[in-house]
């Protein structure tokens, strides 16, 4: 069989290009050798089921221990634990029917249905985990997946069946000895510590400090490193002979940052369907660029699952800082800040800075929260009025439309899912929106504590830097020295700083101005909204 860039779901080595996920995770051997219990918690689709099943493959095989997986998303919607329970009880019993060494034990056990179709074992779920290590004819490793599915009332039993069978099974009286797996692991998008961050409200304890604290560590699963990016392209050269331009795999992982299925849908897009399987043309930087806009703007399923955590109080509280620039400061404590990383959307990069996770994140999540706005725009403004004779941008004109777009446009309770103080940037972002679908491109930065919004416009060979700020973290002269650098970096003399004023008393004619500023050799047009 032909193998493939994988998109969905867990990656087999007989059928797809992948890094061995084993690789990926050099602790676990180590932990599972001594009987302990751990966390593995990394964003979506990077990877972890993968590595689950190729760790149940890889304790079976060695013949020490024996290793079951299984997945708790059928009991997600169930926080009552009369409910749920039973739910995660009928999970492990359907994982177990197809087992080559548990199916027959499964199929004995006795069971009652919780509901129409649904039957579980008729016993509470510590004693059917301990009913499975005692079946076991050797010592029992069980992996949980999708543990972050669960809720409320839900979560807290599960975690807390679970201590108590491990902390009972640890009787240093033999006779009370009680049979339960020697390892347990928990995996999902987010760590332990988050899971109970917001089960209940603050002034409610949970009675300690964690329900599942005999875990020993919590891994991370990281994304590819630049050498495994192109480890797994190689893969694809050495079974088709088609190449990956070098070009073409630095740019893959500098718009990724290694994250696992955008890699390989970025290489899938260009591979099937941008070259349509014929193996003797290159794939080349431009492809890859051409394959992350394609990406971006289908927004699948991938996309769609982590941007609808956008709307979520506790991601906007951490996100929004990010996109206005503001100088904030996040705590490693902090479960919102911590919720975030793990999630994928940020991440701190070399200079301890949050920024997005990687370059499309950050596309995505203007674009995303900016899309009702772009369609505003489209119907509002048809006529390509920002275009010279010669076809190429007039940026003083494309910023007084924005100017009088904004004054009429800008009502004191305009707001964007509730990112109330960056509404005026994703505004501005959705304006700008219509260079890229002219056939331009924007490129997007943005970094907590860096005080503005950094933008470039690239349109018919052009280029044009924008900074946007707010008038409260203006600052003269500091504020040009800082676009001043960002044009050094792009090679420009000239650049666009628009100044947004929504906390002020004064008057739209003083809101509303233009002003040229020299400051270190660069032309400075300043935009006043």
């Amino acid at each position: 069989m032909e193998k493939y860039f994988n998109i969905a779901g867990p990656c087999v080595p007989a059928k797809h290009y992948m890094i061995p996920a084993l690789e990926r995770l050099p602790e676990v051997a180590r932990l599972i050798n001594r009987e302990q219990s751990f966390v593995i918690h990394a964003a979506r689709q990077s990877g972890k089921t993968t590595a689950l099943m190729a760790l149940v493959r890889a304790i079976n095989e060695k013949g020490e221990k024996r290793a079951v997986y299984f997945t708790l998303e059928a009991a997600q919607r169930f926080p009552d634990p009369n409910q749920g329970l039973p739910r995660i009880a009928a999970a492990m019993r359907n994982g177990l029917l197809n087992h080559r060494f548990f199916g027959e034990w499964a199929n004995a056990l006795p069971v009652v249905e919780i509901a129409p179709g649904v039957p579980a074992p008729n016993m509470g779920l510590k004693v059917l985990i301990s009913e499975l290590a005692k079946a076991s004819d050797r010592p029992l490793v069980v992996l949980f997946d999708e543990v972050d599915c669960l809720s409320d009332d839900t979560l807290i039993t599960f975690l807390r069946e679970l201590r108590d069978g491990i902390v009972s099974s640890r009787a240093v009286d033999p006779d009370s000895y009680f049979p339960f797996p020697v390892s347990v692991a928990l995996v999902g998008m987010r760590d332990v510590r988050d899971y109970l961050a917001h089960v209940r409200p603050e002034s409610q304890s949970l009675g300690t400090a964690s329900p599942f604290n005999v875990k020993t560590k919590s891994l991370g699963l990281a994304n590819f490193t630049p050498e495994e990016v192109a480890s797994l392209y190689a893969q694809h050269t050495e079974e088709t002979g088609q190449v990956f331009e070098a070009d073409a795999v630095t740019r893959a992982w500098e718009l990724t940052r290694g994250q696992p299925w955008l890699v390989n849908a970025i290489a899938a897009r260009c591979v099937d369907d941008l070259l349509d399987n014929d193996y003797s043309k290159p794939v080349t930087a431009a492809l890859v660029e051409e394959a992350k806009e394609a990406l971006v703007r289908e927004r699948g399923t991938h996309v769609d699952s982590l941007m609808e955590r956008l709307k979520e109080p506790r991601v906007r509280r951490v996100v929004e800082p990010v996109i206005l620039g503001k100088d904030f400061f996040f705590s490693d404590f902090d479960d919102d800040y911590r919720y975030a990383i793990d999630l994928g959307l940020l991440r701190e990069n070399e200079n301890h800075a949050l920024v997005p996770g990687n370059p499309m994140y950050a596309e995505i999540i203007l674009r995303y929260l900016s899309a009702t706005e772009q369609k505003r725009f489209y119907n509002d403004y048809r006529q390509p009025f920002w275009l010279k004779d010669d076809g190429s941008l007039d940026m003083h004109a494309l910023m007084a439309g924005f100017q009088k777009f904004w004054r009429e446009n800008s009502g004191a309770d305009r707001e964007v899912y509730g990112y109330r103080e960056a509404t005026p940037h994703l505004v501005m972002c959705a304006f700008l929106q219509r260079i890229a679908n002219g056939g331009g491109h924007i490129a997007r930065e943005m970094a907590l504590g860096s005080r503005r919004l950094d933008l470039c416009l690239e349109y018919k060979g052009g280029r044009y830097a924008i900074e946007v700020k707010t008038a409260d973290n203006f600052r003269d002269p500091d504020s040009y020295a800082q676009l001043a650098g960002y044009l050094d970096t792009l090679g420009l003399t000239e650049g666009w700083m628009a100044v947004f004023d929504t906390k002020s008393e004064k008057s739209w004619d003083e809101k509303i101005f233009n002003r040229d500023v020299e400051f270190g050799g660069k032309t400075i047009h300043v935009v006043g909204l």
